[in-house]
């Protein structure tokens, strides 16, 4: 950020009275602009014992499988974020569960959040951002052409937790850091 959205005047970065890290300052209005991580939010949408999945039309990563997701817009919760980009991306109308993983990603300055989510019909289709979208068994899972680090973590958690009748009753959801290290 070069400019104050403000008054366009030349911004310059310090660390502002009563805080402790660099911001974005403008020096004309007074101003400070915090920037903040932006949150990703999707859903594991569920129909039976398949998952739902996209395969990318756009980068990153294009040709790529993912679940459902995308920035969170203003003015909606999380869970209707993830709701509106599982309609956007896939076509389908899903009923929202509880938070399943979040997982923070500093590196992309990004927090994912997936959500438990099923559908009622099998009904969907390929949204402007999707290529293809289909319902996957776990054994039909493209594993090694799962487009983030966080959509394999959050399948890799589900079917571990389905497997073990974790979903079926009472349980937290699942948090972990994704390091640099795990960019593909």
């Amino acid at each position: 950020m070069k400019f104050c959205p403000n008054c366009a005047a030349i911004l310059t970065i310090k660390i502002p009275a009563d805080d402790s890290r660099e911001r974005h300052v403008c020096e004309a209005c007074g101003s400070i602009h915090y920037q903040n991580p932006r949150n990703v939010v999707g859903s594991i949408p569920v129909y039976g014992d398949q998952v739902l999945l996209c395969r990318r039309a756009i980068e990153p990563r294009h040709g790529y499988w993912t679940l459902p997701a995308g920035f969170m817009e203003l003015g909606e919760s999380t869970s209707h974020g993830a709701a509106r980009e599982t309609l956007e991306e896939a076509g389908a109308v899903v009923r929202v569960g509880p938070l399943y993983s979040l997982l923070n990603v500093p590196h992309a300055e990004q927090v994912h959040m997936f959500y438990l989510a099923t559908m009622a019909y099998p009904e969907f289709s390929a949204g402007e951002e999707s290529l293809e979208v289909a319902l996957f068994h776990e054994h039909e899972i493209p594993w090694g052409e799962l487009a983030f680090p966080t959509v394999k973590q959050t399948l890799e958690w589900f079917f571990a937790d389905r497997a073990a009748g974790v979903l079926s009753g009472e349980f937290h959801v699942r948090s972990r850091d994704v390091l640099p290290s795990e960019r593909i």
